[in-house]
């Protein structure tokens, strides 16, 4: 693949924030007076490897959406009913341009150029599929029903799964029309048809912000300045 071929994010930010507590739709809480979404967009656009961005939102938070990212190569459509077919939409609206197609989600509103870089550069070498990943640090236990514990699962071949993954695009399109069934990523859907998903080194900055804590820490990274990124530490 051409090292200079055209790559689109889609950045499915459907989340309702509710566990957040902020009273608001994930995508539109501020981390130091910005917009979750306009950071996660903005960082995609900053890693120099994207072309545009579609953003996928509820249909009701579409004109909100458009004004929040004015001036900046992105598209704003709507979404569907879970996440898988939020994606979907996304891939439909970028039609048959791009080559590679990253799939990130809004709500690693801090991960750093240099994962979204690894990501792209992997596609272009030839992966069809590879997601960002970090080794599973704690120790991992597999409970019943009750909660008591059945085994002590081994965790050096585990993985915790960041964001963006990327893909040929032809290839995740195949994979969205092949397994219907919502999954909780896009690699999923590669996997269930046998395809290969290549990993890269994730970074803890990519975290996932779900919760009031979470949102508290991504606050505190911007305005702390007590914290290094992490890539900044290699």
């Amino acid at each position: 693949m051409n090292d200079r071929a055209p790559v689109v994010a889609v950045l499915p930010a459907a989340g309702s924030g509710v566990r957040l507590g902020a009273g608001a739709p994930k995508a539109f809480v501020e981390l130091a007076g910005v917009s979750m979404l306009a950071r996660a967009v903005d960082g995609v656009l900053a890693s120099g490897v994207v072309g545009h961005v579609v953003v996928v939102v509820p249909v009701d938070q579409v004109p909100d959406a458009a004004g929040l990212l004015a001036g900046r190569p992105v598209s704003v459509v709507p979404g569907g009913a879970d996440r898988t077919s939020s994606v979907a939409a996304g891939l439909a609206a970028i039609g048959s341009g791009a080559e590679v197609v990253l799939v990130h989600d809004a709500a690693r509103p801090l991960t750093p150029a240099g994962v979204i870089r690894r990501v792209v550069d992997a596609v272009r070498a030839g992966a069809p599929a590879v997601i960002p990943v970090l080794p599973v640090i704690d120790t991992i236990k597999q409970v019943d029903a009750d909660g008591v514990v059945m085994s002590t699962v081994d965790r050096s071949a585990l993985r915790a799964v960041q964001t963006p993954q990327g893909f040929r695009a032809d290839d995740l399109r195949r994979a969205h029309a092949g397994t219907p069934d919502p999954r909780t990523d896009d690699a999923g859907l590669v996997e269930a048809l046998g395809d290969p998903v290549a990993t890269v080194e994730g970074d803890p900055l990519a975290f996932k912000v779900t919760t009031a804590w979470d949102l508290r820490i991504a606050e505190l990274l911007l305005t702390g300045a007590a914290v290094e990124p992490a890539e900044g530490r290699r």
